[in-house]
């Protein structure tokens, strides 16, 4: 049986550049939690890898992050993470170890990644595609080619994350 409607657009998508130990984006969690619930499938929500030096765990959280994603919590394991900033900063990579246990995740491949460092490319990657379209802090978002800061002020920022969505949305369905 084949489906006869026409191939429905990719979604837009939003890259949220991100930093696992940063307090600026656990306060992001939010204004991400009510863009998924907004637009459910409708936006694809991207995160993407920019630890910050001064954040010394930061760049191990982004590896078990994608180690997380491979086990199929990308998402859920970056929110634990970034609700608990401060127990990150306090403990390091046991804690990291730590999350991936609670959230049923095979915890020796966690450890194991973290050592081999299998996802140091991809984290690289991102930091550098970052810096080279002018993310400087995190969160910063970008969605239809626009930039938005969220490392100085977060004010106004869902709603302009929202315009910007709507609007791509509607050219799709126009």
């Amino acid at each position: 049986m084949s489906d006869s409607s026409p191939a429905r657009a990719a979604a837009p998508v939003l890259d949220v550049w991100c930093d696992l130990q940063c307090p600026d984006c656990r306060d992001a969690l939010d204004d991400l939690r009510a863009l998924r619930a907004r637009y459910g499938d409708r936006l694809e929500l991207r995160l993407r890898h920019f630890p910050l030096e001064k954040h010394k765990h930061a760049f191990a959280a982004a590896q078990a992050s994608e180690e997380a994603a491979e086990q199929g919590q990308g998402w859920a394991y970056a929110e634990a993470v970034l609700g608990r900033v401060e127990e990150l900063s306090r403990a390091g990579e046991p804690f990291l170890v730590e999350v991936a246990r609670e959230l049923g995740l095979d915890a020796e491949e966690f450890d194991t990644a973290l050592i081999d460092g299998r996802h140091i490319l991809i984290v690289d990657a991102d930091q550098a595609e970052g810096k080279a379209i002018g993310v400087t802090g995190t969160p910063t978002y970008v969605i239809g080619g626009e930039l938005l800061d969220g490392g100085k002020s977060q004010e106004g920022l869902r709603e302009r994350v929202e315009e910007i969505a709507d609007r791509l949305l509607a050219e799709q369905d126009g």
